[in-house]
Formats: structure tokens, C-alpha cells, sequence
């Protein structure tokens, strides 16, 4: 394999950003302290424009994660990428991506902020399009369009909060416009964070490159959303209506994530289902106003996630670039480190105590029973983290422990030190990492009282669930076509269809005979075909003004200008008089 110096340089690039941004991390937290840095670009009347950067300790930790995902995706992408002709384009695409990340991570000015919000959209879209076919262009199409909603919402935000004289989110106070404000704010965060009704572009997002997914589905696009609300929170808490609604909608999203993931076959769109299903975890965290709680798993999350994909990476690549989970099986024989790996990730994810996800998931779960909250959203929530064990148990099952489908290959068997350094790196956090942030970060730990049997729910839940798993694995009858509630559990409530073509298709048939009545027909007639026969009038009259012989033309010419010469002396010796005592009157006035 050729050196590549432009991949080299960036991954170079990408783990002395990592070290020095952990420092600087360490040190804010330690004197937990925070720092403003302000430039003032312009200032319109009372209304200044400025470039402000902040750096906190919940900015600078967020940074450190996303850069050391970066960097160990980057290494992965030296295996994954190196029979690409392009991988150059890519490799710039994925640093236009991380610092897209960074901008809107450190940015606390919402125009400004706009930088990296924007930024993640378009360089996702051409990330999502990277392969150049029908369907990345679809997912690319539905994932830029659902993205626009947020930007329209972060711009209505932008002309709202401008009656404060500013747009520094850490300064704004409560007026009459602080719900319009907060609902665009959550509107905006729920079609980055893939909340429904804005869900289906993430598992469509799939078509991209896995280290793409490995890198936008842990720590990035999808996370922007959740650490806006975490920006915002203070200002957001303060709405009655909001918070209690964006509780029912994250619950709803992990329960149908979790339904739909243990019907899917493809091995990406599981984990992206997975993906989605945290999302409304975090989501409902912050629901319980426990933002630094929600940011806690989103650390854990981003570690054990960018594992699940960058090992379900290594075993597509190893097995023909086959996704279909049917298709594979006894891969534990033929890639042993990946396989620990993947199972690390698994364990992490379902919540397995003394893992990096056990610390943030089992504490959101118990602040469900320990907080004032609606008994049937916390049994949708703890459902759903059965649901989580069960697709994750059904996916170790069927890749790594079942019988063999396929022919074997000698591709099988080869394990690259370019992908076992950086899923190496990213076990240790998976395994370590909930336990040293939860020591060193004191804002995440929080007193909860709870009953022994409660503490014990969780463990049950998550029991029950890797038995829900072993009857869906064991289970070999596929799903009848005219079962429609089945299609209706199992392909994300029908929330796909409705964002692409299922809105169009019956608009398109019940609104073509008016179509045809209106628009082709006495519509047409009144406004575009009058207007084109009007147009054809005045040129035949032009071209026929323009046919007159030239010296008849010559005397018309003389004739208007002779015309407007006389008008224009008549009119000025008949209000010669006015004009002179206007005059006089403005030059006595200046006098006095």
C-alpha cells in the first residue's frame, strides 16, 4: 500500500489537534473557568456584528472527543479507502467536516454560528453523494432537504432574537419572543438530531462510506442538534410547553428506532437505527432538564458508536461489500479482533454494567424513576432499552456466531494494523471511558434516591431483552406483504415514505384533473397566453414602426423633439414667477 502524504499529514494534523485541545480542556476544567473572545465586524445603529469565540469546559471536552473520533476514523479511512482513486477529495471533505464541527461547537454568536451549521449541511450532503449513483443521490437529496428545514428554523431564531440588540446565546433574556425563539431552536435541533418527524434521512445517510457514517453517526451531524439544546438550555427552560413535548417526541423516536432496528436486515442501517435510538435517550435527558447528564452519554455514545461502525466497516469490506446481516455468519473464525472489538462496542451499547454506557445510560434511566414524569413514558423508555439489547444481541448472532452462508475467502482472514490502532484506541474508551469522565467531570454526577427494586429494573430490562433477541434470531418466518401493521412497526412507522414520495404521490393523483382544468387550461389562457400574444403584438408593431422609410422616420423624430421642446418652455415661463419666490423665501429663511 502507498504512502499517502495528504492522508498522512491530516491524520497527523487531526492527533496533535486532539492532544492539544484535551490540554486545554483539562486546564478549564480544573480551574473551571471559561473565556470570551469578541471582534466586532460591524456595527448597524444600535446593533453591533461581531465574531465571538468561546472557550469552556463543556466546548473544549466536546472538541477533544470529536477530534480523537476524527483522527481514528481518518487512520481507519488509510485501509478503507486505499483502492479509491479520490480518496484525496474525501480526505479534504472529512477535514471541511471537522472543522465545520468545531465552528459550531465554539461559536456562541447565532449568526456567526451559522458557519458551522450550515457547514455540516452542505459537506454531509457531498459526503452522502460521495459514490455518484442513483441511490446516494436520493439519500443525499432527502438528507440536504431535511437539513434546510433546520437552517430556515435557525434564521427565522436569527430575525426574532434581533429585538434584544444581539445574538450572543450566553446573554439572552426572557421577553415576548422567547417561545417563538425556542420553538424554532428545537425545531431546528430535532431535524439535525433526526427526531420524528424528521427521522428518515439518517438511516437513508448510509449510502455514504463507512468511515463517513463512523464519523457523521457518533460524534457530529447528529449530535449538533442535541448540543445546541445544551447551549441553549438555560434560555429554553424556561417554556412550560416545550420541554414536556420534546419528552414525548424522544420517547416516541427511541421506541420506533428500536422496533424498526430488530426487523432490519442491512448491518449499516442497524447501527444507524441505534444511532437514532440514543438520540431520543439524549434527548429525553435533556426533557429532564439533566443537560450535563445528556452530554455525559453523548460522550459515551460517540466512543462505542464510531467502534460499531468502523468494525461493521472492516467486516462489509472483508465479505464482498455485502451489508445483508442474512448473508453472513461465523466471522468470528475469520476476523477474531474484529469480532472482540464489535462485541465491546455491543456490550457498551446495550448498557452492560462497568462499561462506558453503562455510567451515562443506567443514571438517565433511573432520573426516569426518581423524576416527576408520566408513567407510560418511562415504560416506552425502558421497553426501548429492551428493544436495544434485543437488535444488538440478534446482531452479534447472525454476523459473528451463526453457521457460515457464504463461501469463504482469503480476504476473510486479514486483519490491517490501520484498523486494529484505531479500533484498539476506541475499545479502551468504550470499555474506560464512562468511568474517567464520570470522575473527573463532577457536573455529571447527580444524588438519585430510588428503591432496590427499581435499581434493579434496569438489569432486568436489559435481561428480557437479550431473550427478546435469541426469539428474533431463532425466528425464520418472513413478514407477509399484507401485514400492514407489521410493515408498520418495522419500517419506521412509514416515516420515509411520507418524507419522499408518499406526500407527493397523492397529491400529484388527485390534483391532476384540476391541474389540467385549471393550470392547462382557462389559467393558462388568462395570464401566460395573453401575455405571449400580447408580446407578439408589440414586436410586429415595433418591427413595422422600424419598416418606415427613413426620411418619414427623420421627420417623426423631429417632430417629438420639437414637441417636448416646446412643452418644456411653456411650463418653465409659466411657473417662472413660483419658482423665483421659492427661491427668495429659502434665502430669507437661511439669513435668519
Amino acid at each position: 500500500m502507498k504512502p499517502n502524504k495528504s492522508l498522512n499529514m491530516s491524520l497527523l494534523t487531526l492527533i496533535s489537534s486532539t492532544f492539544l485541545m484535551a490540554l486545554i480542556s483539562m486546564y478549564l476544567i480544573y480551574l473551571n473557568k471559561s473565556f470570551m473572545l469578541d471582534w466586532q465586524l460591524m456595527s448597524v445603529s444600535t446593533t453591533m456584528l461581531t465574531f465571538q469565540l468561546i472557550l469552556d469546559p463543556v466546548g473544549t471536552s466536546f472538541s477533544t472527543i470529536v477530534l480523537f473520533i476524527s483522527s481514528s476514523v481518518v487512520w481507519f479511512s488509510i485501509y478503507y479507502m486505499s483502492a479509491d482513486p479520490l480518496k484525496n477529495r474525501f480526505i479534504m471533505m472529512i477535514m471541511l467536516f471537522v472543522t465545520s464541527m468545531n465552528l459550531l461547537i465554539f461559536i456562541p454568536n447565532l449568526i456567526t454560528l451559522l458557519l458551522g451549521w450550515d457547514g455540516l449541511g452542505v459537506v454531509s450532503f457531498a459526503l452522502v453523494i460521495y459514490y455518484q449513483n442513483h441511490k446516494s443521490l436520493a439519500a443525499g437529496m432527502i438528507t440536504a432537504l431535511s437539513n434546510r428545514v433546520g437552517d430556515m428554523m435557525i434564521l427565522i431564531a436569527i430575525s426574532l432574537v434581533s429585538t434584544q440588540g444581539h445574538w450572543n446565546i450566553m446573554s439572552m433574556w426572557q421577553s415576548y419572543m422567547t417561545f417563538p425563539v425556542a420553538l424554532c431552536l428545537i425545531l431546528a435541533a430535532m431535524t439535525k438530531s433526526a427526531q420524528i418527524p424528521f427521522s428518515a434521512w439518517l438511516p437513508a445517510a448510509m449510502a455514504a462510506p463507512t468511515p463517513v457514517s463512523a464519523l457523521v453517526h457518533s460524534s457530529t451531524l447528529v449530535t449538533a442538534g442535541v448540543f445546541i439544546l445544551i447551549r441553549f438550555f438555560y434560555f429554553m427552560s424556561k417554556t412550560s410547553m416545550l420541554i414536556p413535548s420534546l419528552l414525548f417526541i424522544a420517547t416516541m423516536t427511541t421506541l420506533m428506532a428500536g422496533i424498526s432496528a430488530n426487523a432490519e436486515t442491512d448491518l449499516k442501517k442497524i447501527i444507524a437505527l441505534s444511532t437514532l435510538s440514543q438520540l431520543g435517550v439524549m434527548m429525553s435527558s435533556l426533557a429532564l432538564s439533566l443537560p450535563f447528564l445528556a452530554l455525559f452519554h453523548l460522550y459515551t455514545h460517540a466512543m462505542f458508536k464510531a467502534l460499531l461502525f468502523l468494525c461493521a466497516g472492516k467486516i462489509i469490506h472483508c465479505n464482498k461489500d455485502s451489508q445483508d446481516i442474512r448473508k453472513m455468519g461465523k466471522i468470528w473464525s475469520q476476523l477474531p479482533i474484529t469480532t472482540t472489538h464489535l462485541n465491546i462496542a455491543n456490550l457498551s451499547l446495550c448498557g452492560t454494567p462497568f462499561m462506558s454506557g453503562f455510567y451515562s445510560k443506567d443514571l438517565i434511566l433511573e432520573s426516569f424513576l426518581f423524576s416527576n414524569t408520566n408513567l407510560i413514558m418511562i415504560l416506552i423508555m425502558f421497553f426501548a432499552t429492551g428493544l436495544t439489547s434485543a437488535y444488538s444481541f440478534r446482531l452479534s448472532a447472525m454476523t459473528l456466531w451463526d453457521h457460515m452462508k457464504g463461501t469463504p475467502t482469503h480476504q476473510n482472514t486479514t486483519e490491517e494494523m490501520n484498523t486494529l490502532i484505531p479500533m484498539t484506541m476506541l475499545s479502551l474508551f468504550a470499555v474506560l471511558g464512562g468511568f474517567i469522565m464520570q470522575k473527573t467531570m463532577l457536573t455529571f454526577n447527580t444524588t438519585i434516591f430510588i428503591s432496590l427494586n427499581q435499581k434493579l429494573l434496569t438489569p432486568t430490562v436489559i435481561v428480557l431483552g437479550i431473550y427478546l433477541g435469541t426469539q428474533l434470531f431463532n425466528q425464520k418466518t418472513p413478514i407477509k406483504s399484507k401485514q400492514t401493521m407489521k410493515f408498520f412497526l418495522t419500517l419506521m412507522w412509514f416515516l420515509p415514505d411520507i418524507s419522499t414520495q408518499g406526500t407527493l404521490t397523492p397529491l400529484i393523483k388527485n390534483f391532476k384533473k384540476p391541474m389540467k382544468v385549471m393550470d392547462q387550461g382557462w389559467l393558462e389562457s388568462l395570464t401566460t397566453k395573453t401575455l405571449n400574444s400580447s408580446l407578439k403584438n408589440l414586436m410586429s408593431l415595433n418591427y413595422k414602426l422600424y419598416s418606415i422609410s427613413t426620411p418619414n422616420h427623420q421627420s417623426i423624430i423631429l417632430i417629438t423633439m420639437t414637441t417636448i421642446f416646446i412643452m418644456t418652455t411653456f411650463m418653465y415661463y409659466k411657473y417662472k414667477n413660483y419658482f423665483m419666490k421659492m427661491k427668495q423665501h429659502y434665502m430669507h429663511k437661511t439669513k435668519k
